[in-house]
């Protein structure tokens, strides 16, 4: 795994739900891509958990304590314990119940996947903001950036091009950690990427975007508070 993913334990004091029965919670945020991979995760490994909707501005204080980097996704299992990582998040519910045989790819390995998503996770996603959000940034040339980003995509358009999925002929753990950013790249500038000849990579965005993952992951929640009926975000 990434030296970046840790996890680290709290006493929590609110893991049950309205059944009685003890279910992870999940501090989430509906468009953030780190949180998009880890719910549709977790709905692959079918593991029910308390979802809490967090509005970015506006972050609870029970989540800044379980993770101080106050960063969505965070998960606390009903031991405590908080992995506050996506793709930790993905590996952990996987190694928990993987019927799709996400961590086991029809080509390649694990360890092959985990490098694919460092390139996403670091280069990809670097230029992809100062693309998408240059006016957070001194001196970013969005044109620049998106030109940087649009190698890698390039690249994956390569692979794409051999294997209907990253990693074969079948989806992988890489294909949905990944989706989400290339759908945030697609999004700034739809049409731009819609005239780019990167046909595999669209035909495999696309299959993304009409998933049932992802058309289950989108579903709007309204922001959680603390004494609020908990929302069980169920795997079926």
């Amino acid at each position: 795994m990434p030296n970046h993913d840790q996890t680290t334990e709290i006493k929590s004091s609110a893991d049950s739900v309205t059944d009685g029965s003890a279910r992870p919670i999940l501090y989430s945020f509906r468009r953030c891509p780190y949180a998009m991979r880890a719910r549709i995760a977790l709905l692959a490994a079918d593991i029910d958990v308390e979802l809490r909707e967090v509005v970015l501005r506006d972050k609870p204080q029970s989540m800044i304590d379980a993770s101080p980097k106050a960063t969505v996704p965070v998960l606390i299992l009903p031991d405590g314990t908080v992995i506050d990582e996506s793709l930790e998040i993905m590996v952990w519910a996987l190694a928990e119940n993987d019927p799709h045989d996400w961590l086991d790819p029809e080509s390649g390995t694990l360890d092959d996947m985990l490098a694919l998503i460092s390139q996403n996770d670091g280069p990809f996603k670097y230029h992809l903001d100062r693309y998408k959000y240059f006016n957070r940034y001194e001196d970013a040339d969005p044109a620049e950036h998106r030109r940087d980003a649009e190698k890698i995509l390039n690249r994956l358009d390569g692979r794409l091009a051999v294997g209907k999925y990253l990693f074969g002929s079948r989806p992988a753990l890489a294909d949905f950690a990944i989706a989400p950013f290339i759908r945030q790249f697609a999004n700034t500038d739809l049409e731009a990427f819609d005239a780019m000849p990167f046909v595999h990579l669209q035909r495999w965005l696309n299959d993304f975007l009409k998933s049932s993952f992802f058309e289950r992951a989108m579903i709007k929640y309204d922001q959680w508070h603390e004494g609020d009926t908990p929302i069980i975000f169920k795997a079926a």
